[in-house]
C-alpha cells in the first residue's frame, strides 16, 4: 500500500512539473565521442523566468540550448519542453532561437528576413506589421530595415537575428550570447525589453559572458565541464559562497566541485 501511494505521489509530481516547468530535463547528456560536452543535467526552468547560464566557453551551454531546441539529438536523458519531450514539434510556433551564430540571411533586406520568418509561424500580415515595427525599435534598426544583411555591420546582424526570433512573440526564447558585440548604450535597451517579456508571463533563457547581466536574471545557472555546478537566484548563490560577486561564487563553486 505505502509503495502504490509513493507511485501515486511521483505521478502527482511529475504531472504539477509539467504543467508550471516550461524546461524540464532528466540527466540530460550529450556525448561526441570521448567528449562529455553536457553531463546528466537536471532543469527545471518555471514559466515567467530570466534564466541565465554562465560559465567559460567549453562548458556545454550552447550544446544544453541546442538539445532543447531540437537541433542536437541527446545521447541520453530525457527533456520536455512546454510539457512536450524534445525534438519538438507541435509547440515549435511557441518557441524563439537566437543561436550565437549568424542564422539570417545575407542576401535579403532586413525586413525580407523578418517576413520570412513571420510566414514560417503563419503569422496574419498584420500582426507582422505590428511585431516589425516594434522590434525594429528595439534593435535599432528601423533606419536599416530595408539594407541587405551583407550591407550590415557585424553587430546590426546580431541585432537583426535576435529580431527574427522574436517577431513570432513566442512563449519561450533561448537566447546564445544575446547582446555580444552590442555598445552598451543599446544593451540597456535589450534588457528593458528582456524584463518587460517576463512581465508579461514570457521565459527567457540565455547564455552570458556578462556578470553583470547574471545579476539581472531571476535564476542562473553555473556550467563547468559539461555539468550544472550551481543554481539558483543571483543573492543567494554569493551568500551560500560567501563572496560579494558572481565571478567569485562560481570559483568557489567549481573548487567544491573539483575537491
Amino acid at each position: 500500500m505505502a509503495g502504490a501511494n509513493r507511485e501515486a505521489e511521483e505521478r502527482n509530481a511529475e504531472a504539477a512539473d509539467r504543467t508550471s516547468a516550461v524546461v524540464l530535463t532528466s540527466k540530460l547528456r550529450k556525448e561526441f565521442e570521448s567528449l562529455v560536452a553536457v553531463d546528466d543535467v537536471d532543469l527545471k526552468i518555471r514559466r515567467g523566468l530570466l534564466y541565465g547560464m554562465i560559465g567559460p566557453n567549453g562548458s556545454g551551454k550552447t550544446t544544453l540550448i541546442k538539445m532543447l531546441v531540437g537541433l542536437l539529438r541527446p545521447t541520453g536523458g530525457k527533456a520536455l519542453i512546454l510539457g512536450e519531450r524534445i525534438p519538438i514539434a507541435e509547440n515549435i510556433s511557441r518557441i524563439g532561437y537566437m543561436p550565437q551564430e549568424m542564422a539570417i540571411y545575407t542576401d535579403l533586406t532586413v525586413h525580407e528576413n523578418l517576413e520570412l520568418f513571420a510566414e514560417l509561424y503563419s503569422m496574419s500580415k498584420e500582426s507582422f506589421e505590428t511585431r516589425e515595427k516594434g522590434l525594429l525599435k528595439i534593435i535599432d534598426l528601423a533606419d536599416r530595415r530595408d539594407s541587405l544583411v551583407s550591407h550590415l555591420s557585424g553587430g546590426m546582424r546580431h541585432r537583426a537575428s535576435l529580431a527574427c526570433a522574436l517577431i513570432h512573440d513566442p512563449e519561450v526564447v533561448f537566447l546564445d550570447e544575446p547582446t555580444v558585440g552590442v555598445d552598451p548604450e543599446l544593451r540597456v535597451g535589450f534588457w528593458k525589453y528582456f524584463a518587460d517579456l517576463r512581465a508579461r508571463g514570457k521565459t527567457v533563457i540565455m547564455t552570458t559572458h556578462y556578470m553583470d547581466e547574471a545579476l539581472r536574471c531571476d535564476v542562473v545557472g553555473m556550467m563547468r565541464l559539461g555539468r550544472l555546478i550551481g543554481e539558483g537566484a543571483p543573492k543567494d548563490l554569493m551568500e551560500r559562497t560567501a563572496t560579494t560577486d558572481l565571478e567569485s561564487a562560481f570559483m568557489t563553486m567549481a573548487r567544491k566541485v573539483d575537491a
